[in-house]
């Protein structure tokens, strides 16, 4: 259903003490038994200058990381945002709500997507009220596979174009050991990934010709491994793989359609802590603050977002230089007693 309401009606806490890496027994690469007994590997001085080496060479690297990936050839502007045409997707609660009130604060046109329209309603309510150039929404779900094309259609015939394409939508799935059921990841595969490729494909050719940006809100979960959302994680991977090959397809070419990819770690959404926060540790970073970073990356044309920057560049360099240490690391994070098998 598509709707417009008139303006005028409206005005990961981790600590460690940094070891070092498992020995090479531990990684299964048995070494020969001169070279475990090798000065250099049995030195506690060794070990030592390794530790210190590590608490001081991680944070470094992991804030040029920062830099990298944050520097931008300009500064963000809310007049980037300005009455440009953007629609986001899972739009009715968490991020996708936060965002479409950011950017009815820049004075964006918005097309809003979920499931449930009364939510919707409220949303697109809000945002008139906080300055939207104009608000509009279309209720639907992602497994409808011609809902995308209705989404599109619905941009194209409001306003002619589109300038920006937020993919903020996921489906429901579990926060649990894997059960074997191939039929839900198959589901989760069709709203999570194969729903961004069609909304993608429907989306290009007003993008090319506004030479917009597509934005891409995936997770940790699709770059490194963590237990208990394999599911999720794969659909997760699957964008990554999709979205980086074919940002490197538009370099060939030459189409000016900019791809940001977003890493977030764990963030505030009611859905979020509803699902994990008896089985992790960590502090989620706040969901307002997430969304601001979204459409600045957006904006800006940046290759990735990377947030919490400090959270999640670290994971990124470990997985890098030491992926057994990472895997360690991100399991002591979860407390798996409190994880029931269904």
């Amino acid at each position: 259903m598509v709707q417009q309401i008139p303006a005028n009606l409206c005005k990961t806490r981790v600590s460690s003490k940094l070891p070092g890496l498992p020995p090479a027994t531990d990684r299964g690469v048995p070494l020969p038994r001169s070279e475990l007994q090798s000065p250099s590997r049995s030195c506690p001085h060794f070990c030592s200058g390794m530790g210190l080496l590590l608490k001081i060479f991680i944070p470094l690297l992991g804030a040029a990381l920062a830099f990298y990936f944050y520097s931008a050839p300009e500064n963000f502007s809310e007049e980037m945002l300005r009455g440009k045409r953007v629609i986001v997707t899972g739009a009715s609660g968490g991020i996708g709500e936060q965002m479409a009130y950011h950017l009815a604060r820049m004075e964006a046109h918005l097309l809003l997507t979920a499931r449930t329209e009364a939510k919707l309603q409220k949303v697109v309510k809000r945002c008139l009220e906080l300055g939207a150039a104009s608000a509009r929404y279309v209720s639907g779900s992602m497994e409808d596979t011609k809902f995308p094309e209705v989404v599109v259609k619905e941009a194209e015939n409001t306003w002619g174009g589109l300038d920006m394409l937020i993919l903020n939508h996921i489906g429901y799935t579990y926060f649990n050991y894997f059960d074997g059921d191939v039929g839900h990841v198959r589901k989760l595969l069709e709203i999570n990934f194969l729903s961004y490729v069609a909304m993608t494909v429907s989306a290009l050719p007003l993008l090319k010709e506004s030479e917009g940006s597509i934005v891409v809100v995936s997770s940790m979960a699709g770059k490194t491994s963590a237990p208990f959302s394999a599911p999720y994680s794969a659909t997760k991977f699957a964008l990554d793989g999709f979205f980086s090959s074919l940002r490197q397809e538009f370099i060939i070419d030459k189409v000016n359609v900019s791809i940001t990819l977003c890493i977030l770690g764990y963030i505030d959404t009611e859905n979020a802590v509803r699902a994990v926060s008896h089985a992790i540790r960590a502090t989620p970073a706040p969901k307002e603050e997430c969304a601001l970073e979204i459409i600045k990356s957006g904006a800006l044309r940046q290759r990735e977002l990377h947030y919490p920057s400090s959270t999640v560049g670290t994971m990124l360099l470990l997985q890098a230089i030491a992926p057994d240490f990472l895997d360690s690391l991100i399991r002591s994070g979860y407390k798996a007693e409190n994880i029931r098998r269904t």
